[in-house]
């Protein structure tokens, strides 16, 4: 196998010293042109390339920021991944995208992996409710935000949906259908967004005259069709039935309109349904879906930017942000009766 080409093989080429290979590398505009036409020259035959961990060691961190997300099946974290990969691009980064499948134990897993690699940032959604997990890893001093999270401390920027007025428009808009009763497919109580959902969906039923026993839950201790499909077979052996269902996720509303499908009840004549994301798939099923528009990829990009503020910020004046967007209903035929 062939040696790989090092700086000091380009400086030999070349017939300059190392120093200026490096002034080539990194600040082009301190050699003059002819001599850096014979390094470039040197660099595209040799086929050097510079060693990205090497320059990790002398500046004590990489040009890699660090996502962190629930489940990457879902199409949601892709576009959260879009929005924050369009950002790092812009800055001369790279993104490295992890899964923490909910779990708390690999999430710290992947926490510590950030805090070895010296990431330049890490922007995260916690699978861990207590915060100990990132509470530990603050303590390497390299800067993250929350994503798809309110902040509960004033000592870290997040960005985060109004997950409470994203519920509260789901069921108020089955309730202005005429539904009196409501099932709610949720996922695990440790995460914040299905409480805060529950929270807004509960809201509604109240202003609507209506208690919280109109709200029938459905648990699920995964966020996937899957689990849906399972919720789905549930929600079928009530007596009485719900004549319409809020899912936390579309996923789990694909999943429960599977199900129903497959029993030959009627979306939405027997049963409406609305979803919660608003993925690409969710207009495109065989009853396009009414679901909880969030501003995902605007999520991502807004959250590697605040991240990029503080990992820039030498002089200690960067402020903290607690960013709340603003979720939007988006009506389809999963939830209106044709006339």
């Amino acid at each position: 196998m062939a040696r790989v080409a090092g700086i000091k093989d380009v400086a030999r080429q070349a017939g300059v010293s190392v120093g200026t290979v490096s002034n080539v590398i990194n600040r082009p505009e301190a050699v003059l042109p002819e001599t850096r036409a014979r390094v470039q020259a040197a660099i595209e035959e040799l086929g050097y390339v510079r060693s990205e961990s090497a320059r990790q060691l002398r500046a004590g961190r990489s040009r890699i920021m660090a996502l962190l997300v629930l489940d990457m099946g879902n199409p949601f974290f892709v576009d959260v991944a879009r929005g924050a990969e369009r950002a790092a691009r812009e800055a001369g980064l790279g993104v490295m995208v992890c899964n923490s499948g909910q779990s708390p134990a690999e999430e710290a897993e992947y926490l510590g992996l950030f805090a070895e690699q010296r990431v330049c940032g890490v922007l995260v959604t916690p699978a861990d409710a207590t915060g100990r997990n990132l509470e530990a890893f603050s303590r390497h001093r390299i800067p993250f935000v929350l994503v798809d999270r309110v902040a509960s401390s004033p000592g870290y920027c997040a960005v985060s949906v109004d997950d409470v007025r994203g519920g509260s428009l789901a069921v108020g808009h089955l309730l202005t259908a005429g539904h009196r009763s409501v099932a709610y497919v949720s996922g695990t109580g440790d995460l914040h967004q299905i409480r805060d959902r529950r929270e807004g969906a509960l809201s509604a039923l109240e202003r609507a005259g209506l208690g919280p026993e109109a709200l029938v839950e459905i648990p699920s201790d995964r966020l996937d069709v899957a689990a849906g499909r399972d919720a789905g077979a549930r929600l079928l052996g009530l007596v009485p039935r719900p004549t319409a269902v809020f899912c936390a996720n579309d996923l789990l509303a694909l999943g429960v309109l599977q199900s129903l499908y497959a029993a030959g009840v009627r979306v939405p004549q027997d049963i409406a349904i609305v979803g919660y994301d608003d993925i690409e798939f969710a207009a495109a099923a065989a009853v396009p879906l009414t679901s909880v528009r969030q501003p995902a990829v605007v999520m991502g990009r807004m959250a590697a930017e605040l991240l990029l503020q503080e990992a820039d910020d030498e002089d200690g004046t960067h402020e903290h942000r607690s960013v709340v967007l603003q979720p939007e209903l988006v009506v389809r035929a999963s939830s209106t009766t044709p006339h």
